[in-house]
């Protein structure tokens, strides 16, 4: 395993305290590498640092001869007097570019819906930024450095995304570092994690989901006084285990501590409780939709965006909107709230509903920008949570992440992240049974998503989310309708089955936008799908019997044997790095080696632990 960048003993302070203080960082051939972290922490300056494109005040970055690095960061602008063809490859003829499988499946990922020859000026902010993207993964690069690259990617896009890069390079070639808050994408992608605070690096293996366990299990080894934090972090827990059924397809928290760390974590959410608190606020009607259609324009210029749509929302439902950017998310909203009338068809909404919106552009602040924190906040009372228990403004922003100094703050001297915080608070202060979220992850870091999703959890009301962050999707609702083609479908099999249906679509539109038929193998029907008959691959496997299924049952025994020794000894050689001298690198490195090792051990027993399985029923 090649090493390609290493940095040693950065310094960094911008005269506002360290924003890295002794950081020694490391990245090899096979690492993906997430790096989270709160909002002001420093990942992204970590990342321009080890970029080269800050200078650190203190250390040194070295970069192993030839190594080759592409960036993406948040500031990063395409020339805007390019064509979007020549922004993406450059000066490159046609048939070079063309008969590249990489910059094909780039293009049909990431910019179908663009003209070639359009300039990148005319393009939407978002637009330009998947151009970016795309002109960063159409190249030939050893390590590749990406700040937030699913923004402005829609849920399909966001799957395309991790696909992508998870076969990109073959075997333990190449390497990832990504700043994302979608903690879906984290998991999908990245198999290492840095959590970046307090001016320094905490090293973790594993993903997002990996990184929550390790991070509850050194909080409780070391007892540490963040209690708060970690009650957090241990619903975070619970719910990775037993919520996502994506996340059990592999066995990743078959180990003891896993379960003994939720075993007295209560449901995620108590829905009995909460439909019957929203029942006695709402009544039995909320929202209905009857036959509801909205077409905007008039004539030859008309155009229908949705039509008889049928949808009853009752008291206490968690329902998230999926679609395409412009697919009628949007408008379907406010038919909702009330801010557009229908076409065709009806809205009928309950006498006592009272609907707010969480919107994108912070509308609900705009009037209070001199004022400070506490002085807005002492307008309200306390809000009642479906356990019975009722909180205050001032708890509500603890539990959001306020610091007392903060409450003095200013509302237009407040960061993005406590900007948006401050916004959910004031939204659920005025106390509305019908909550409305349009894409509400924009500028929060992962704890504070957390602490979103907790406060939502005990919430009583109905609550409409419409999110490109699939992660937020799954953990905060209980069932996911799509908008397609104008119509509203209902999805038992949730972001899974609206991503095989986006797929399927896809795959019979034989082609997708300017750039050409999708060069993604996974996206086109077999021969036999083409034909008609059943997939060789998709036929079931016939059952097991007599010494045949004795054998893969003994062997199966066998391999969770071992992946349970393989935890111990990884949970042992983490505990070994907590009580090793932090300023032994080398000898830090030699541990972080072992555990790599057994990581490597562990996947491949997993994997042959699902074929066992398979082949069991």
């Amino acid at each position: 395993m090649a090493h390609l960048l290493g940095a040693e003993a950065l310094q960094l302070d911008f005269g506002t305290g360290p924003v890295l203080a002794g950081v020694t960082v490391g990245l090899e051939d096979g690492d993906r590498i997430g790096i989270v972290g709160a909002n002001g922490a420093g990942k992204s300056t970590l990342m321009k640092v080890l970029a080269g494109r800050v200078e650190p005040n203190d250390g040194r970055v070295t970069r192993a001869r030839g190594t080759t690095l592409a960036v993406l960061d948040q500031s990063d602008h395409v020339d805007e007097d390019q064509t979007v063809l020549h922004a993406i490859v450059g000066d490159a003829d046609e048939h070079e570019w063309a008969s590249d499988p990489r910059i094909r499946d780039v293009m049909s990922g990431l910019v179908p819906d663009l003209d070639a020859d359009a300039l990148v000026a005319d393009l939407s902010g978002g637009q330009q930024r998947r151009v970016a993207l795309a002109q960063v993964l159409v190249g030939e690069h050893d390590a590749i450095f990406l700040d937030e690259p699913t923004n402005h990617l829609d849920v399909d896009g966001v799957v395309w995304l991790a696909e992508h890069l998870k076969r990109r390079w073959g075997g333990n070639r190449g390497a990832l570092l990504v700043v994302t808050h979608d903690r879906w994408f984290l998991d999908e992608v990245t198999n290492r994690t840095w959590e970046v605070h307090d001016g320094i690096v905490d090293p973790f293996e594993g993903g997002y989901a990996a990184y929550v366990l390790q991070r509850v299990e050194r909080d409780r080894i070391a007892a540490a006084t963040e209690q708060k934090r970690q009650n957090l972090m241990r619903k975070e827990l619970a719910w990775l285990r037993r919520g996502a059924p994506a996340r059990t397809s592999k066995p990743k928290f078959r180990i003891d501590a896993a379960n003994a760390l939720i075993a007295d974590v209560p449901p995620i959410r108590d829905s009995i409780q909460l439909h019957r608190m929203a029942a006695s606020r709402l009544g039995k009607d909320v929202v209905n939709l009857v036959r509801v259609g909205v077409t905007y324009g008039e004539g030859a210029q008309a155009k229908e965006v949705l039509r008889e749509i049928d949808w009853n929302i009752g008291p206490g439902e968690r329902t998230g909107i999926l679609g395409e950017n412009g697919a009628g998310k949007s408008t379907l909203l406010k038919l909702i709230t009330g801010e557009l009338d229908p076409t065709s068809g009806r809205v009928k909404r309950g006498m006592t509903v009272r609907v707010a919106t969480l919107s994108q552009q912070l509308a609900e602040l705009e009037n209070h920008a001199e004022e400070r924190v506490s002085a807005l906040v002492k307008q309200y009372s306390s809000i009642s949570l479906a356990d019975g228990s009722e909180m205050t403004p001032t708890q509500l922003l603890e539990r959001l992440g306020f610091t007392s100094a903060q409450l003095k703050t200013q509302v237009k001297r407040l960061s993005g992240g406590q900007r948006r915080r401050l916004q959910l608070l004031v939204v659920l202060l005025a106390e509305p049974n019908v909550l409305v979220l349009d894409e509400p992850t924009n500028d929060l870091d992962t704890d504070m998503l957390a602490a979103l999703e907790d406060l939502l959890d005990s919430w009583p009301g109905t609550l409409i989310v419409v999110s490109h962050d699939r992660y937020l999707m799954e953990r905060v609702t209980d069932q996911q309708y799509a908008v397609l083609d104008g119509s509203l479908r209902h999805l038992p099999g949730g972001v899974d089955e609206y991503v095989a249906l986006q797929r399927a679509r896809r795959s019979g539109a034989g082609g997708i936008g300017t750039f050409g038929p999708d060069a993604g193998a996974s996206s086109a029907p077999s021969p036999a799908q083409a034909s008609g008959m059943p997939d060789a691959a998709a036929t079931p496997v016939p059952a097991l019997e007599g010494a045949q299924r004795r054998a893969v049952e003994k062997e199966l025994q066998s391999v969770e044997r071992r992946m349970a020794k393989i935890t111990e000894l990884t949970e042992g050689v983490h505990h070994e790095m907590l009580l090793h001298d932090q300023t032994d690198f080398a000898g830090l490195a030699k541990l972080n080696e072992q555990i790599k090792e057994l990581e490597a051990e562990n996947a491949e027993l997993e994997e042959r632990w699902l074929e066992l399985s398979e082949q069991l029923g």
